[in-house]
């Protein structure tokens, strides 16, 4: 029987026998029936372990329950569908729309032993699947499961390779092609709608079979959030109308490279005198061993005690107050955790403002030959303490900008100031890390003036992280965690409702013989110039690495690079706006403007940067040309200035002449032009 609701535009829901099926806007949602139920239920155990933010995660399963049976009864509303299983197991859905239009699904298991939740919304064999947050090996994820854990990204992260079963065999830290920073339980389908899920726990969506995907919750409820809409661009805009949208960036982000430079104002000074005179554009200097320096095994790591070391960094705010009158912004790193070997700790410790051991003792979580305290942002006190503390030690020092690190380390296993569950707040806590940072710009009227970066994230960083980087990049070329990566990151991240993403040029992550190579360090450099942002990392070995300053070519390369990027700022910055406006991506997957061309769902490593720009970075060792996709429309050659009407193209590529093509029509084509004399 077909019911359709009269208060309910667009939702449909037919009744079969002992099944039923729902339809949103011509998209059937869930099906139904006793031999193919949607949803089951269970009860688990979590065993999560965390060592240095890697985690294993396990479930001790009792059970899992298959609900063939499903009551429906109409209501006001909406509907209200009774799941069960004879007498013995129940749990209770409730369909309707909530107040913008969106559909709206509340599911709760009516056992309260019960505490897992198997959910499985119906699909199209055909279907493409984006999003889940920021997605490194994968960007369409059709065909596998995709756990959802805010964690270290893992080193390697291709278990097939040497890397990656080192960094197992010493820590466990070789990660996955699902481990991520910025896990979030919201996909978009190609039948051009989003889901997006509102709780935090450790989720697993699988996208594995062909006619329906299976969300896995670790709750006993969950509510969610379905929309659709005519364009992939709309409906852009209606999911970041849910989510919240990034401001528009500083204006000097768009005057040059940050220089990521360590070793004290002297060595600041030096380095920037040396790259602008020889014309490389800098807009700032980031250094984040402001607060000092701890060595350890791994290499080089940041004092984690966010006060200026005036040893290391003397007359630090004078130099700032200089560098700012000459257009370079002084930035520094924060994450929130406080060394318990220092001042802050012991202040924020007798301020009961730490997380919670289960006998009342402050947690202390093991950093790497160190210990950290977990400041409790969930106790509104101890997270305003922390905000002074940027106020304080940061803006008034007069940082343009920070690095805010972290925020994958909540311990599981601890107790925290509002009575939730560590391993529901886990991946929340990303979000209410940037919230901290967010309002303390905020609250200073510096909103739009300073700059954080965030790697960690989760639903809510939409709204308050003002930019996201991809994190902890090997320094080397594997598709997984090199450069490569960075593309899918940032396109994945995308579709998830943030559209604002940069790397470090030359990746971070320096060990088993890594060394950075100059050739490595100049395609970054060459990427990154199509990005909203470029700054630097020395790495986390910066002896073995090769730096931006190494030789005087390197130092050339950054000067006509630094200048593309200059000359770029007005259409970087309208794409940015674009993005502040209506939550269109800068860095976009070429889908989004060419719908009807199949191969554009599934190129993962180029991009649209804005509309008129179709970025291909070169992502492997030795080349001189590179082959790339270009969709049918008029595109001119970057460099060349050659016309070419799509299709699969091979170009020279030299370094310092990525591939990159604009639109010939593009009202902005006569700037893009002007970058064959750079």
């Amino acid at each position: 029987m077909r019911t359709l609701h009269p208060d309910l535009s667009g939702l449909e829901l037919n009744t079969l026998p002992g099944g039923f099926t729902l339809t949103y806007q011509q998209r059937l949602i869930l099906r139904h029936t006793p031999e193919a139920a949607c949803l089951w239920v269970g009860a688990g155990e979590a065993d999560i372990e965390m060592f240095r933010g890697n985690f294993s995660i396990k479930d001790r399963l009792n059970e899992k329950i298959a609900l063939p049976d499903a009551t429906v009864n109409a209501h006001a509303a909406g509907w209200t569908i009774r799941f069960g299983r004879g007498d013995a197991v129940s749990a209770t859905l409730k369909i309707g729309l909530d107040e913008a239009g969106r559909l709206l699904l509340t599911l709760q298991n009516d056992d309260a032993s019960h505490n897992r939740i198997w959910l499985r919304l119906a699909a199209n064999p055909e279907d493409h699947i984006y999003g889940c947050g920021e997605q490194f090996s994968y960007f369409d994820l059709r065909g596998k499961p995709f756990p959802l854990w805010t964690s270290e990204q893992g080193v390697g992260r291709n278990k097939q390779t040497l890397v990656t079963w080192q960094a197992d065999c010493k820590e466990n830290a070789g990660g996955d092609y699902y481990w991520t920073f910025f896990p979030q339980p919201t996909f978009v389908s190609t039948q051009k709608y989003y889901c997006h899920l509102d709780n935090s726990c450790y989720m697993n969506f699988d996208f594995s079979a062909p006619d329906y995907h299976e969300l896995a919750i670790w709750e006993n409820h969950t509510t969610l959030r379905v929309e659709c809409a005519p364009t992939y661009i709309t409906l852009l805009e209606k999911l970041t109308a849910l989510l919240g949208r990034q401001p528009e960036l500083p204006d000097w982000v768009y005057d040059g490279v940050t220089l990521g430079i360590q070793g004290g104002t002297d060595v600041c000074q030096k380095k920037l005198d040396t790259m602008r005179n020889a014309g490389v554009k800098v807009n700032g200097i980031w250094a984040q061993d402001w607060s000092g320096v701890r060595m350890t095994s791994f290499g080089k790591r940041v004092m984690w005690n966010w006060r200026w070391d005036s040893n290391n960094y003397p007359q630090l705010d004078d130099r700032i107050a200089q560098w700012k009158k000459e257009g370079v912004q002084f930035l520094s790193y924060i994450n929130p955790y406080v060394a318990s070997d220092r001042d802050l700790c012991v202040e924020a410790g007798r301020l009961g403002y730490l997380a919670k051991q289960a006998n009342g003792d402050d947690y202390l979580v093991e950093f790497g030959e160190f210990y950290g305290g977990v400041v409790d942002l969930t106790n509104p006190q101890a997270f305003d303490w922390f905000k002074n503390v940027i106020k304080k030690n940061m803006i008034e020092l007069g940082c343009g900008g920070w690095m805010a690190d972290f925020g994958e380390y909540l311990p599981t296993d601890t107790y925290l100031h509002n009575g939730v569950s560590a391993e529901i707040m886990h991946n929340a806590w990303p979000a209410l890390w940037a919230k901290c940072n967010y309002e303390a710009l905020e609250e200073t009227g510096k909103l739009g003036e300073i700059l954080f970066f965030m790697r960690a994230g989760s639903t809510g960083s939409q709204k308050y992280s003002t930019m996201m980087w991809a994190g902890d990049q090997n320094v080397d070329w594997s598709l997984d965690d090199g450069l490569a990566s960075v593309v899918p990151a940032a396109l994945s991240l995308a579709m998830s409702g943030h559209g604002l993403h940069h790397s470090d040029i030359g990746g971070y992550t320096t060990l088993f013989d890594m060394k950075r190579s100059k050739e490595l360090l100049l395609r970054w450099c060459d990427f990154n110039a199509f990005t909203p942002m470029m700054r630097t990392h020395e790495g986390n070995r910066p002896g073995d690495n090769w730096q931006f300053d190494s030789d005087a070519e390197t130092i050339a390369h950054f000067a006509r690079m630094t200048t593309v990027f200059t000359t770029l700022k007005p259409y970087i910055k309208n794409a940015v706006s674009q993005n502040a406006k209506t939550g269109l991506p800068v860095m976009r997957p070429l889908f989004l403007h060419y719908e009807d061309d199949a191969r554009a769902y599934s190129l993962k490593y180029q991009y649209l940067f804005g509309r008129d720009l179709l970025v291909a970075p070169v992502y492997e060792e030795g080349r001189d040309d590179w082959t790339l996709y270009l969709p049918q429309d008029a595109w001119i050659n970057l460099w060349t200035g050659e016309r070419c009407d799509g299709g699969d193209v091979t170009v020279a590529a030299p370094l310092g002449q990525p591939p990159v093509f604009y639109r010939a029509d593009s009202e902005w084509a006569s700037l893009f032009s002007t970058l064959r004399a750079c």
